[in-house]
């Protein structure tokens, strides 16, 4: 085994691995340059100053000026708290997937009623989600939090749509995502794949309501809506402990334990589900961007590693909460984590029809130069 003399990542839980003269790995090299890219510092303020300016000016004459979408966790938390204090106003929008732990709702409530923004929720057609989800379950594949990130996405568009809103608040960023293994992961706006895998695991019946966009809608949302996502994130000296801290002082926010871990099912999918049937933990992803970041240690990063993800006590009861809730049994599930793991590219995806819009564009723009 060979492994990165920077992160946690090694030649046994990524097979998508290189190193440098030094030794350290293509993703470490991968964070460097998108970090480098965004500018210091100063460079980076001087873009989100002008980007908020921007905003405001642009949303003067409206109720809103931006869509933030809150999930309870901690970056997302920390964006609100970052909007309400540069003097935005945003349309605080939360997606309802069945699967809220308690203590998200709290902290989603707690969140709105300090900074005094309205909250929007979007609840989910569950009985269309479950079958979705196992569909995704028999079919093998790796990335069943597409379902979520997908709906979130369309949700977001079709607001923005509605209420005439160019800018959305992402609350993705480098310093605790940008590493992220070939195959741990699949296109989560890939509405081809979802349509596939549901046609051949699902159950036969019809998925109406459950919110996506197609490709087609996809460039509309870009060309003509001019939509923009802005990763206020990666534009602050963005520290997840300090983060935490500054949170739970101002919004009486409270830690889940783990990343993402604000839903009981995102939780059983990176506890369980991953490293049982797939041998992935994501922990050594989030804790890699984190050494990356410069916000722990190898070593700290290393003894986090090694413990548990679940207790015993805990495990048994979160599986028999999320079995019951989907309508699995426990033996049917089994058979389901010992079934042969398929690739997302075994089924329809975009591929083919971005690969024709790229080549489209760049003969476009030959043609204009």
């Amino acid at each position: 085994m060979t492994s990165c003399t920077r992160c946690l990542l090694n030649t046994m839980n990524t097979k998508s691995i290189r190193f440098d003269e030094s030794g350290i790995c293509n993703y470490c090299s991968y964070y460097d340059k998108v970090t480098a890219s965004l500018g210091n510092i100063e460079q980076r303020k001087e873009w989100l100053d002008k980007k908020v300016a921007q905003i405001k000016e642009e949303g003067k004459n409206k109720e809103f000026d931006c869509i933030l979408g809150v999930s309870g966790g901690v970056d997302s938390s920390y964006m609100a708290l970052w909007a309400k204090e540069s003097g935005l106003r945003p349309l605080v929008v939360h997606f309802d997937n069945g699967w809220n732990s308690e203590l998200a709702t709290q902290n989603i409530r707690n969140i709105c009623e300090k900074l005094n923004f309205s909250l929007n929720t979007y609840v989910i057609n569950w009985e269309e989600f479950k079958r979705l989800q196992i569909a995704y379950l028999r079919a093998g594949v790796i990335d069943i939090e597409a379902l979520t990130d997908h709906a979130i996405m369309a949700t977001i568009y079709s607001i923005a749509e509605k209420y005439k809103l160019k800018y959305t608040l992402s609350g993705f960023n480098y310093s605790t995502e940008a590493i992220m293994p070939k195959g741990w992961v699949f296109d989560k706006g890939d509405w081809d794949n979802i349509k596939d895998i549901y046609s051949k695991f699902g159950s036969g019946e019809p998925i109406r309501s459950f919110p996506h966009v197609s490709f087609y809608k996809k460039l509309y949302y870009h060309w003509f809506l001019k939509l923009e996502s802005i990763q206020v994130l990666n534009y602050l000296p963005y520290n997840k402990a300090e983060a935490k801290k500054i949170i739970t002082e101002k919004l009486s926010w409270r830690d889940y334990g783990g990343k993402h871990y604000e839903s009981i099912f995102t939780k059983f999918y990176q506890a369980y589900i991953l490293p049982v049937k797939f041998g992935v933990d994501k922990r050594i992803a989030h804790l890699s961007n984190l050494i990356c970041s410069g916000q722990i240690s190898k070593e700290e990063a290393l003894k986090e590693l090694s413990l548990p993800l679940y207790s015993d006590n805990e495990l048994e009861s979160e599986k028999n909460y999320v079995l019951k809730k989907l309508g699995l049994s426990d033996e049917e599930f089994s058979r389901l984590m010992n079934e042969p793991v398929r690739l997302h590219s075994d089924f329809k995806t975009e591929k083919v029809k971005w690969e024709k819009y790229f080549k489209l564009i760049k003969l476009l723009k030959f043609n204009f130069k």
